[in-house]
């Protein structure tokens, strides 16, 4: 699904020449045609995504549950792995690689996470690109997709030669697989989408500063650099201090969703419920 990610984008930056770019926010020059974009996810998420995550909430079991969690983040490992070597984060891509290494023998295919003591991290050829200085580019809601930018949507194109699932020669499990790793994580971001309800904010607003805080936060591990912004350009602030706030994608998978994080509830002894970085 995400070479489809990379044509939304392309074509949603086709377009800016018939959109209007007077945005508040200097990150986000095709607010008014990303806002339209949003809206038609929201649209879509309430009719269809959200009714089937609750349901995949209501009849799977917790230790289903976990387990497929922990399928999806033992598959994700290669591509974190792949992208520590790119940073010549030597140490951390030994720990992620074992840890793949060894879920998939001992933990049978990723079902059971065995290396729990190991930290789970979260690399992907998008920070690997922020990494060696290429900027975010302009911030972009891709239809169905949702939040992204456009070192992102590119980024994904790295990604998508080292991932397993993106290999899986049959074309009919390969797009299950997608879809029920889709599910999975809009289930997930059921509990944290309520911090929004009935709230009195600009959710469009909220969602693309919590997007941009946390790839910023990634990119710098956690540590990245004070940028200030003259305020009538933009209300728009790192905060890496922030709570992490629900986005899409690893900004990475085909999520419906009116929210953006790969963040999950907690759960036991689940990978997906350990992302974070040193």
């Amino acid at each position: 699904m995400k070479p489809i990610r990379i044509l939304f984008a392309i074509a949603i930056l086709a377009l800016t020449g018939c959109a209007s770019t007077q945005a508040n926010n200097p990150a986000d020059p095709l607010e008014p045609l990303n806002r339209g974009v949003y809206q038609f996810n929201d649209t879509l998420d309430k009719a269809i995504t959200k009714p089937v995550a609750q349901g995949y909430n209501k009849v799977m079991p917790e230790t289903g549950k976990i387990m497929v969690a922990n399928f999806f983040s033992n598959l994700d490992d290669v591509v974190v792995t792949a992208n520590d070597l790119l940073q010549f984060k030597l140490t951390q891509a030994a720990s992620d690689g074992s840890r793949f290494l060894f879920n998939s023998t001992f933990g049978v295919f990723g079902l059971f996470n065995v290396t729990s003591r190991l930290e789970k991290h979260n690399e992907d050829f998008g920070q690997t690109l922020g990494y060696w200085g290429v900027a975010s580019g302009p911030y972009l809601v891709v239809p169905i997709l949702g939040p992204s930018t456009l070192r992102d949507s590119i980024g994904d194109i790295g990604d998508s030669q080292v991932s397993l699932l993106a290999r899986v020669p049959h074309v009919r499990t390969r797009n299950q697989l997608y879809l029920l790793k889709a599910v999975k994580r809009r289930a997930q971001l059921l509990t944290q989408e309520s911090v929004l309800e009935g709230a009195m904010i600009d959710r469009y607003a909220f969602i693309r500063d919590a997007y941009l805080q946390r790839r910023q936060n990634f990119v710098y591990d956690g540590n990245p650099p004070h940028e200030d912004y003259d305020e009538e350009e933009s209300d728009f602030e790192y905060r890496p201090d922030a709570p992490a706030m629900p986005v899409t994608g690893d900004a990475v998978e085909p999520v419906v969703a009116p929210t953006v994080t790969d963040s999950a509830p907690s759960l036991p002894a689940t990978q997906d419920h350990n992302t974070h970085k040193h």
